[in-house]
C-alpha cells in the first residue's frame, strides 16, 4: 500500500485550519493541524511531515520565528508560509529564512493544491537524492581545467608537450571554453613559472591605447602622457604574456608583435630606444584566423609565428561526459568560498544539464550552477532551482540528447532529461468528483509511466512525447478552466512557453 504524503497546517485561525484540511484531504494527503507555533514545533519534532503550511502572523510565537525553529530542527524541512499581507518585506523574509514558497490569503484551492504537489515533488526529489560522494578531488585540478573526456585528454597531453620549451602556442575555441586556463596551465608547468604572467584582452582595449598598454610610452608622446609608462612586455620580462582575442588586434600593432617574436625587441610609444625583452607569447582567439588572414585583416607572417603549436579547446557540447565533474568542482569551490551550502544536484537536474546546448560553454554552466545554488533551499539543486531559460529549454526540446554514458554523482541513476517539468507530471489522487480508477491501474509512479507508455504506443503512430504533452496540457487547461496563468504555474513553465506549446500542438483553450 502506498504511503500517503503528510502535511502539517500551523495557524491560530480554526477556520483556516479547517478549510485547508478539507482542500488538501481531497487529494488523499494525510493532514494534521496545530493551533500555534509552539504546538507546530512540537508536532514537527515528534513526527516530521513532508510539508508544512505555516501562517506568518499568529498570536504568541510568530510565523518567522516558528520557521526558524523548524528549520533548526531539520534544515531540509519544506515550509510554505501563508499571509494576508503580500508586501515586499513579507516575500523577502519568507525566502531569506528558508521558506520553500508563500501563498496569499484568501486561498485559491487550486493554487493550494498546486503548491502542495510541487512541494511534495521537491520532498521526493530530496529524499531520492541519496548519499553524496564527490566525483573528483579539487586538489587534483589546481589549474581549474576539469574533465577526463578523450577530447580533454588530448588538450592535457599537448600542454605537457609544450611546457618544456618556449614555443609560441595558439589556443583556439569558442568563448567560455577556458582558453586562459590553458595558457595559465602552460605557464605554471614551464621553467618560467617563477616569473610574471600577464594576460591582455586585446578586444577590451581601445585601438589607440593598445600599443601603449603592450609596449609602454614616453612622457609627452601623446595627449595625456604625463609620465613614462612601462608596458606589459617589459613588466613580464623573463615570464609569459597571454594575448587573448588576438584576432581583434589592429594591423599596426600586429607589426610590432611580429618584431617582438622575431627580434625580441620593443620600443615604447614616442621613444627611440630599443629595448630587449625575453618573453614567451601565448595567444588565443575564438575567431577563424585562417579566414581573417585571407581578408588581409590579420598578417599572414604573424599568423605562422603564433601558430607554431595549436591547442583547440573543445566546446562543452563535444565533451558532455565532463559535466558531472565540472558541476562537482564548481559546487566544491563554492562551498570552500562559503558562497553556497549546496553539495550536489539531483539526477533529474544532471539529466537536464547533459541535454542543454551550452552556447556559452563551461562559463555558462558555471553561471547556471552558481545561480541555482544560491536559490536552492537545501543541500541539493532540484529542477525548480534551475534558471527559467534552462527549464524552458528542457520543456521545449531546446537540447541535444547526449550519446555518451555518464556517471551521476549521486545514488540515483541517470535517466533521460524530463521533457515535461516535474510539477506537470506529479500524479495526484482523484478528487471527490473524479471517476474511480480501475483496479488494474498501477499505483506507483514507475508502473504508471510504463502503463501509459504502452497504451500510447499501442493506440497511435503519433510520437509518444507529443501525444503525452498534448494530453497533459489539455487536461491542465481544462482543470484550470482555460486560465493560462494558473495552468502555466501547474505545468512549471512560463506563460509565453505555454502559449507556444498550445499553438504548436493545435490545442484550443
Amino acid at each position: 500500500m502506498a504511503v500517503r504524503p503528510t502535511i502539517l497546517v500551523i495557524d491560530d485561525d480554526s477556520e483556516i485550519r479547517y478549510s485547508l484540511s478539507r482542500v488538501l484531504s481531497s487529494r488523499d494527503y494525510a493532514v494534521s493541524t496545530a493551533a500555534s507555533g509552539e504546538e507546530g514545533i512540537a508536532a514537527v519534532r515528534k513526527s516530521p511531515p513532508d510539508v508544512v503550511f505555516l501562517d506568518i502572523r499568529m498570536g504568541g510565537m510568530g510565523g518567522i520565528e516558528t520557521l526558524q525553529h523548524i528549520r533548526s530542527l531539520n534544515p531540509r524541512q519544506l515550509v510554505i508560509l501563508m499571509t494576508a499581507f503580500g508586501t515586499a518585506q513579507t516575500a523577502i523574509e519568507a525566502m531569506k529564512y528558508g521558506a520553500l514558497d508563500y501563498i496569499m490569503k484568501p486561498f485559491d484551492p487550486q493554487k493550494v493544491l498546486a503548491l502542495a504537489a510541487n512541494a511534495l515533488k521537491t520532498h521526493a526529489d530530496l529524499t531520492a537524492a541519496g548519499a553524496y560522494k564527490p566525483t573528483i578531488n579539487t586538489e587534483d585540478y589546481k589549474e581549474g581545467i576539469v574533465g577526463s573526456s578523450a577530447a580533454m585528454q588530448e588538450v592535457f597531453k599537448t600542454i605537457g608537450q609544450v611546457t618544456a620549451s618556449d614555443v609560441t602556442v595558439m589556443i583556439t575555441g569558442e568563448s567560455g571554453t577556458g582558453k586562459e586556463l590553458v595558457a595559465r596551465s602552460i605557464y605554471q608547468h614551464s621553467h618560467r613559472a617563477a616569473k610574471p604572467f600577464v594576460a591582455v584582452n586585446c578586444a577590451a582595449i581601445p585601438e589607440n591605447l593598445i600599443e601603449s598598454e603592450l609596449f609602454g610610452h614616453e612622457k609627452g608622446s601623446f595627449t595625456g602622457a604625463t609620465g613614462q609608462r612601462i608596458g606589459k612586455f617589459e613588466l613580464c620580462d623573463g615570464g609569459t604574456i597571454f594575448l587573448d582575442e588576438i584576432g581583434d588586434m589592429a594591423l599596426a600593432t600586429q607589426t610590432k608583435i611580429l618584431r617582438v617574436l622575431q627580434e625580441g625587441e620593443i620600443q615604447r610609444v614616442g621613444g627611440t630606444e630599443t629595448l630587449k625583452v625575453d618573453v614567451r607569447v601565448l595567444a588565443a582567439t575564438n575567431k577563424d584566423l585562417e579566414e581573417i588572414v585571407k581578408t588581409r585583416a590579420f598578417r599572414e607572417d604573424l599568423y605562422y609565428r603564433l601558430n607554431v603549436v595549436r591547442i583547440r579547446m573543445p566546446p562543452l557540447r563535444e565533451r558532455l561526459d565532463d559535466i558531472p565533474q565540472i558541476v562537482d568542482y564548481v559546487l566544491q569551490t563554492l562551498q570552500k568560498q562559503k558562497k553556497a551550502r549546496v553539495r550536489k544536484v539531483s539526477a533529474e537536474v544532471l539529466a537536464v544539464l547533459l541535454r542543454h546546448r551550452w552556447p556559452g560553454n563551461v562559463r555558462e554552466l558555471e553561471n547556471v550552477i552558481y545561480r541555482s545554488a544560491v536559490i536552492a533551499q537545501g543541500d541539493t539543486i532540484l529542477f525548480k532551482d534551475l534558471p527559467a531559460e534552462i527549464r524552458d529549454a528542457a520543456w521545449t526540446g531546446g537540447a541535444t540528447t547526449p550519446s555518451i554514458p555518464v556517471a551521476i554523482p549521486s545514488a540515483a541513476p541517470a535517466g533521460p532529461a524530463p521533457a515535461i517539468p516535474p510539477a506537470a507530471v506529479e500524479p495526484a489522487a482523484a478528487s471527490a468528483t473524479s471517476p474511480a480508477a480501475p483496479e488494474s491501474t498501477p499505483l506507483n509512479l514507475q508502473d504508471a509511466l510504463d502503463f501509459v507508455y504502452a497504451r500510447l504506443k499501442a493506440e497511435s503512430d503519433e510520437p509518444v512525447l507529443e501525444r503525452l504533452e498534448r494530453e497533459m496540457i489539455g487536461r491542465v487547461l481544462k482543470d484550470e478552466n482555460g486560465n493560462l496563468v494558473r495552468a502555466s504555474e501547474r505545468l512549471g513553465m512560463t506563460r509565453t512557453t505555454l502559449r507556444k506549446r498550445i499553438d504548436a500542438l493545435g490545442l484550443k483553450i
